[in-house]
């Protein structure tokens, strides 16, 4: 066997060589490049508008990152939520409870306010106007209804406020007119939903009169988010591609590029605190924590 002994430059330049192939192996391996982004929305069933509003915005990101973008709306908050948690959806319009969980919980990155659409609102407990609750400690043994988990109006607000009380029920509407039919049929004492959507479905029950028994403090308005799956580079390309939309695009989406972000500290706080209740708003009855702990809130 001959030993073959190479001159020092001729050993410098092989094994720069097979460095530079391992680095370049190696990156292969750990750079991935998606092949699409999907963009998650709350329809409330209302899936053809929602494809429809969201269309233009969805074929102008697929042409400015040369991705496939795929529409993907969620019957509900609870729907949003599983999807959320999974990390499935990279673009999302998230109504307030549901950014409060995206970015409290599960490392979304906050891009831009809903503000012109949602602005700030607020959570309503609407009551029929006949019905002899005053105040809320008068729902003490009575049925709520409250929206799904993931709702800030429908759910983490209207539980905060109702902290204290035994209720008789509670239960959940897949939507806020769902909500609002059930207190017309007299199935339900209370319901929780936001004062907007109270605003748009309540004359479809013209022969009903409701009354607001309480009102909440102001919920920050819904925010766009981006998946902590996306690429660093990615990121930053989706945000200025959204940055620089035509104005239209951007409107009929429902965002603003140049409203600031909301600050989400003091919701996602009210989020964390009423999670323990979780499981007491299952039963009959639903006790909610005792009455003495209202005042320490």
């Amino acid at each position: 066997m001959k030993i073959i002994i190479l001159p020092r430059f001729m050993l410098f330049q092989i094994l720069m060589i097979v460095g530079l192939t391992a680095v370049g192996c190696g990156s292969e391996k750990t750079t991935t490049i998606p092949d699409k982004l999907t963009i998650g929305v709350v329809s409330y069933g209302e899936q053809k508008f929602s494809q429809d509003k969201y269309e233009r915005f969805k074929d102008y990101i697929a042409v400015q990152t040369k991705l496939i973008v795929e529409l993907e709306p969620a019957y509900n908050e609870l729907q949003a939520v599983a999807q959320i948690k999974r990390k499935n959806w990279d673009i999302v319009f998230a109504p307030p409870g549901l950014a409060a969980i995206a970015i409290g919980q599960e490392l979304y990155i906050p891009l831009f306010s809903m503000e012109e659409f949602s602005r700030r609102q607020r959570s309503l407990l609407i009551v029929r106007d006949e019905a002899p609750i005053k105040k809320i400690v008068d729902l003490t043994n009575k049925t709520v209804t409250l929206g799904e988990v993931g709702s800030a109006a429908g759910y983490y607000v209207p539980l905060y406020d109702l902290y204290g009380l035994t209720l008789a029920q509670i239960r959940f509407a897949p939507t806020p007119k769902t909500a609002l039919q059930w207190l017309n049929e007299g199935s339900t004492d209370a319901i929780a939903l936001s004062e907007k959507d109270f605003d748009t479905y309540h004359q479809e029950f013209s022969t009903t009169k409701f009354r607001t028994l309480q009102t909440s403090r102001w919920i920050p308005s819904g925010v766009v988010v981006l998946g902590p799956k996306v690429d660093r580079n990615l990121q930053q390309q989706i945000q200025k591609v959204m940055s620089e939309a035509p104005p239209d695009i951007a409107w009929d989406a429902g965002y603003v590029p140049g409203a600031p972000v909301p600050n989400y500290r003091e919701l996602i706080k009210l989020v964390e605190k009423v999670r323990p209740l979780e499981e007491q708003v299952k039963q009959r009855p639903a006790v909610l924590g005792s009455q003495e702990s209202t005042t320490e809130r």
